[in-house]
C-alpha cells in the first residue's frame, strides 16, 4: 500500500464501523513517529497539517518530507490540511499533492459557507483531492483557528442541505467537542451523530478527541465517525516526553540530542498504536 485518497480511508473505516486517527503533525519527527506507529498497528492514517505548521516549515519542504517518509510504507496513508479557512493555502497545498482538506469557513453565514465550499470542492476534484467541511465552529482555539465562544449549532435539515449541496466528503459536525484540554469529561451529543448518518451515509470526523474517554470513542465509531482528529494528545506526549528526557539528561549530565529524539519518537509511536488500537483500526491495513 502507500499514499491513497482520504475517501478511500474513511469510506471504508464507515462501512467497517471502525476509526481512523486523523493526527495532526508538527515537525519531521512527529511526522515520522506517527507513520512508524501506524505501520507497527497495521493501521491506515490520517496525517494532518495545520495553517501554523505549513507556514513555519513551509508546504514545498513538509511535502517534500512527507514524499520520502512515505515512499514504500506498508499501510494506506493520507496527508489532510487541517482547519484551513484560507483559500490561497488550501490553493498551494492542493497544487502540491495534498490529498484533502478541510475548508473552515465556519465563522461565515451558512449561504456563504456553502458557496465557497462548492467551490473549493470543484478545485479539490481538478486535483483528484477531496474535501471535509463543517457549517459550525468546533469550540476552542487550535494553532491559531477558532474561538472559545460555543458556536450555535445549526439545524439537522441546514446541516443535511449543506452535505447535499456541496457535494464534501465528510462532515465535521459539533456535538459538544472541543479542541484543546478538557475541564472535565465532555458532555457529547451522540444522537445527533446518528440522526445525520441516518439520513446522509456520510463519514462523520470527530474533532477534539483528545481526552474523550474510550466508551465514548467506541460509542461514536459505532454511528459513524470514521475520522478521529487528534492534536493535543500528541502536543502533550511531545512536551512531556521531551521534558522528561532533559531532566534525565540534566541528572546525568550527558546531553546527547540523538537520544532526546528518541526518547520522543518513542512515546509518539506508542501514542499512535494506541490510539489505533482503542479506535478499532489496528490490523485494518489494507
Amino acid at each position: 500500500m502507500s499514499i491513497v485518497s482520504l475517501k478511500e480511508i474513511v469510506d471504508t473505516a464507515f462501512a467497517e464501523r471502525y476509526g481512523v486517527p486523523a493526527i495532526n503533525i508538527v515537525n519531521d519527527l512527529t511526522l515520522q513517529a506517527v507513520l512508524n506507529g501506524a505501520v507497527a498497528a497495521n493501521s491506515p492514517v490520517i496525517i494532518q497539517t495545520s495553517v501554523k505548521t505549513v507556514r513555519q516549515i513551509g508546504a514545498k519542504v513538509l511535502f517534500t518530507m512527507w514524499q520520502s517518509m512515505t515512499d514504500g510504507i506498508s499501510v494506506p496513508v493520507t496527508l489532510h490540511l487541517d482547519h484551513c479557512p484560507y483559500r490561497d493555502v488550501i490553493s498551494e497545498c492542493l497544487a502540491l499533492g495534498w490529498n484533502s482538506v478541510l475548508f473552515d469557513a465556519s465563522e461565515l453565514p451558512v449561504e456563504e459557507n456553502q458557496r465557497q465550499t462548492i467551490e473549493v470542492v470543484a478545485e479539490a476534484r481538478s486535483y483528484g483531492a477531496h474535501v471535509e467541511g463543517e457549517i459550525e465552529s468546533i469550540t476552542g482555539v487550535e494553532d491559531g483557528i477558532g474561538s472559545d465562544t460555543e458556536a450555535k449549532r445549526q439545524s439537522l435539515d441546514v446541516s443535511l442541505a449543506f452535505i447535499e449541496a456541496t457535494g464534501i466528503d465528510v462532515f465535521a459536525p459539533s456535538i459538544g467537542n472541543a479542541h484543546g484540554v478538557y475541564s472535565a469529561e465532555p458532555e457529547l451529543d451522540f444522537e445527533r451523530v446518528s440522526e445525520l448518518v441516518a439520513r446522509h451515509r456520510i463519514p462523520i470526523a470527530l474533532h477534539g478527541g483528545s481526552g474523550m474517554t474510550d466508551e465514548q470513542f467506541h460509542d461514536l465509531i459505532a454511528r459513524g465517525c470514521a475520522k478521529v482528529n487528534i492534536s493535543t494528545a500528541l502536543k502533550i506526549t511531545y512536551m512531556q516526553s521531551s521534558l522528561a528526557s532533559l531532566l534525565r539528561a540534566e541528572t546525568a549530565n550527558k546531553w546527547d540530542p540523538p537520544t532526546l529524539f528518541t526518547d520522543v519518537s518513542t512515546d509518539i509511536v506508542s501514542l499512535t498504536t494506541g490510539l489505533a488500537h482503542t479506535f478499532g483500526s489496528a490490523g485494518k491495513a489494507w
